[in-house]
């Protein structure tokens, strides 16, 4: 069993109803076991204009491989209407990243964990700091807490109450 750390985001819809299905459906995975989730987050977008994303973080007990969850995250994302192409920070219907994957570094063409740009985004670490204060990042050597502490701006990240 490993622990693993994602992030779950959306802003085009209904971005709440889409965070929660997606939980739902990783819930009803064979193998995957949602042991704690975030408060919503409402975040500013990066990239070209667009409408506030809501943000949240999972943490997820899985029997499941690093590449085998993150099929099932992009399957999520599929079956919410998202479309993935070249461009990237574009509007979608549901954002699935995972984050974490145990202590573990992948370096794979498909795969890169841990997240290689989490430590830089305020959309990402809040959520995951309310859930996983303590967990060190595997390669900078930072708790999360010290990271989202760092990156912390309440005009880009806010919990929704």
């Amino acid at each position: 069993m490993t622990r693993a750390h994602i992030a779950l985001g959306a802003n085009l819809g209904d971005r709440a109803g889409a965070i929660a299905r997606a939980l739902a459906a990783l819930r009803a995975t064979p193998a995957v076991r949602v042991v704690a989730v975030s408060r919503l987050w409402e975040t500013a977008p990066v990239g070209p204009p667009q409408p506030a994303y809501l943000n949240a973080a999972a943490a997820l007990d899985t029997e499941l491989d690093a590449l085998a969850l993150l099929a099932r995250l992009h399957a999520l994302e599929v079956e919410a209407g998202r479309t993935r192409g070249e461009e990237r920070n574009l509007p979608r219907t549901l954002d699935l990243d995972l984050l974490l994957f145990g202590g573990l570094v992948i370096e794979a063409a498909e795969l890169v964990v841990p997240h290689p740009r989490m430590h830089e985004r305020a959309f990402v670490l809040e959520p995951l700091a309310e859930i996983a204060p303590g967990i060190v990042h595997p390669l900078r050597g930072e708790t999360i807490a010290a990271l989202a502490a760092r990156v912390r701006d309440a005009s880009a990240a806010r919990p929704i109450p």
